[in-house]
């Protein structure tokens, strides 16, 4: 009998070497994943293997796409991570490891983005997705992209509006709780990019849904 298709995502902490605390970059990793495995559509749910390694798989594409990026949102300024998709057949061999095309295209996608994030032009890269007979590659890369260089140039502020407005609060509740005009708040979402991620989420959170 073969394995199942699912969406494996594996990632890890960026410059995790570096922190001057790894048990509190531990537990904010353990809050995050504890929330993604709350979403939708969970096969896996989030789990840390190996020093700051973690790995997880949903039934969707979509559905992993959108809960990297809520990773993300909720680690960050202060912890950054870096994660790699697959899509394809994955095997249970026991509790902590995971094998098959699937698993291993979500570990290609990962050794690339530590590449690319070395090189000046995607220096702000932290996702990236590939498999075969799934999704196109090309296609969510490029979308991964252009979602990875507008988080990567946004303030903190800006990045808390978008986790905001992402999980269902009104620009007034997040002007409220930021301390400033809700006028200001649909300035920022129109001028840095935050309505256009928006948008590109909406999008990306559809891939895969209709297989």
């Amino acid at each position: 009998m073969s394995a199942p298709e699912v969406a494996t995502f594996i990632g890890d902490v960026v410059g995790s070497r570096r922190s001057g605390d790894r048990q509190s970059v531990h537990d904010a990793l353990l809050a995050a994943l504890a929330d993604a495995a709350g979403r939708d559509c969970v096969v896996d749910p989030g789990r840390i293997t190996v020093g700051d390694e973690f790995q997880g798989s949903f039934t969707t594409l979509g559905a992993a796409l959108a809960a990297t990026l809520h990773l993300r949102l909720a680690l960050l300024p202060a912890v950054d991570v870096r994660i790699g998709l697959g899509w394809g057949e994955v095997s249970t061999l026991d509790d902590d490891t995971r094998d098959g095309p699937g698993w291993w295209a979500a570990r290609e996608a990962i050794d690339w983005v530590k590449t690319a994030q070395t090189k000046g032009a995607t220096a702000h890269v932290r996702t990236a997705y590939r498999g075969e007979g799934g999704p196109d590659p090309h296609a969510v890369t490029a979308a991964l992209l252009t979602r990875d260089h507008l988080v990567g140039g946004m303030d903190d502020r800006a990045r808390r509006l978008l986790r905001g407005l992402l999980t269902g609060r009104t620009q007034r509740d997040l002007a409220e709780e930021e301390g400033i005009s809700a006028s200001a708040v649909s300035q920022r979402v129109r001028s840095e990019g935050i309505g256009l991620l928006l948008l590109v989420e909406e999008e990306l959170a559809a891939v895969g849904a209709d297989r």
